[in-house]
């Protein structure tokens, strides 16, 4: 047998093993102790319930390292956007560490406020996201990506008005994180490779929360046995809720200039057998990817505690306002009427309560989850499809846009969040009726 053959046995080997590895940590549901739910959930589980003090002082933690960070890195008073935000996420400490100590008005500790916040929200947050980043290098980083690159080239265009690359920037955000879709997006843009309206439309479009805030959003609403249904019908319906924004206001106004006019070279298209091609393309970048797969692995940790520690102060903080708001005050119930007509003529057996659970969806995408817990399964998936596919929210994904020189003004930015919600609710309704009645 010659080197070559045997080389190429081994690159096979390498590519189908190591990407193995990431499929079976987030898609293959397992059970231990009578609970079926992924392998990456199983550990970070295990962490959680093993070492319950010393996780809430790791939350505070991190969590002051997030808050810190940008007047550390004097990032700070870069902008107003990053300017307000610093100071929502050392409120968010300050929730915390009261919480922590159990200190403030009795009605802020009722189960469904800072308890649940904390407990139910950051807590498993805080060892999921590293642990998942940390495990994302078997989905991102020997090939996989590059295959489902190269497949989704004659896909994306027709069905998305986007190039055959974009495709790389919507499995980035549901493997990673919005923050890392968004950092690739804004940076093809800036380099003349997308045009405004493609950049706005994989930003609001294919950036949405990663498959690790999927976990918690479906351990919250008790979906685990039904991960793998739960987890590809949102891909499916964020996906075809996209497909229809693109083609209607406000996207579909969105001017097709090039960031300051410098334009690339228009990007090649792929003839020829797709499969072959998507297969050698991955095949390649798993053997380019030399550096040990522990160094990865400990970056990639790493990665992900730094996106951790700066998301969880603002789900305290704004998760916190969202609740206090929902529960005393009637602003969500005003937005929710946006919503009534549809969750009523979908036959929801509690309309009102569906239609304020989305309206809070704006504020921070963990929030509608809150007010279903006890729903029916149906209604139960359909706020979890709707939370992860509504994308906007103002907790991160929209401050993270508006930091990029991505240019969508605020107004079309709640347009596109109206829109994709009552499309979201329709299509997960549809799914719901079909494959779980």
């Amino acid at each position: 047998m010659s080197n070559a053959t045997t080389l190429k046995k081994l690159d096979l080997t390498k590519y189908f093993f190591l990407n193995f590895i990431g499929i079976f940590m987030f898609f293959i549901p397992i059970t231990l102790k009578n609970k079926n739910t992924i392998p990456l959930d199983h550990i970070a589980s295990f962490i959680v319930s093993s070492f319950p003090n010393f996780i809430k002082i790791y939350v505070l933690f991190l969590m002051a390292i997030g808050a810190l960070n940008p007047i550390i890195q004097k990032k700070w008073l870069k902008n107003k956007t990053i300017f307000i935000f610093t100071f929502i996420k050392i409120f968010g400490v300050l929730i915390g560490t009261l919480t922590f100590f159990n200190i403030g008005p009795d009605y802020l500790f009722e189960k469904d406020m800072l308890p649940f916040l904390f407990d139910k929200l950051v807590t498993p947050l805080s060892v999921v996201i590293p642990l998942g980043g940390a495990f994302i290098m078997f989905l991102v980083g020997f090939g996989l990506l590059e295959f489902m690159g190269i497949l989704m080239e004659k896909v994306m265009k027709p069905i998305f008005n986007t190039p055959g690359k974009s495709s790389i920037d919507a499995v980035a955000s549901f493997v990673g994180s919005y923050s890392i879709g968004l950092l690739i997006t804004n940076k093809v843009y800036t380099d003349g490779k997308y045009t405004l309206k493609e950049a706005a439309i994989i930003a609001t479009g294919f950036s949405t929360v990663s498959a690790t805030f999927m976990i918690v959003v479906a351990k919250t609403l008790n979906l685990t046995e039904i991960w793998n249904f739960y987890f590809w019908t949102c891909i499916i319906i964020t996906f075809l809720v996209t497909a229809i924004t693109v083609r209607i206001f406000p996207l579909n106004k969105i001017p097709n200039t090039y960031y300051q006019n410098n334009k690339f070279k228009e990007e090649e298209i792929v003839h020829g057998n797709l499969l072959k091609k998507a297969l050698i393309s991955g095949v390649n970048s798993a053997k380019k990817n030399n550096e040990s797969i522990l160094s990865q692995f400990l970056k990639n940790y790493k990665d992900g505690f730094i996106i951790t520690a700066g998301i969880l102060p603002s789900i305290m903080s704004i998760g916190l306002l969202g609740l206090v708001l929902a529960k005393y005050t009637p602003i969500f119930d005003f937005i929710g009427y946006l919503y009534l007509p549809f969750t009523k003529i979908l036959g929801f057996h509690n309309p009102e309560l569906v239609a304020k659970a989305l309206s809070t969806s704006i504020a921070e995408m963990f929030l509608p989850a809150m007010f279903v817990i006890e729903e029916n399964l149906i209604t139960r998936y359909v706020i979890a499809i709707v939370s992860i596919s509504e994308i906007l929210f103002f907790s991160a994904s929209i401050p993270c846009i508006l930091s990029t020189d991505i240019k969508i003004k605020i107004t079309d930015l709640i347009i596109i969040w109206v829109e994709r919600v009552i499309l979201s609710l329709v299509f997960a309704t549809i799914f719901g009726y079909i494959f779980l009645k």
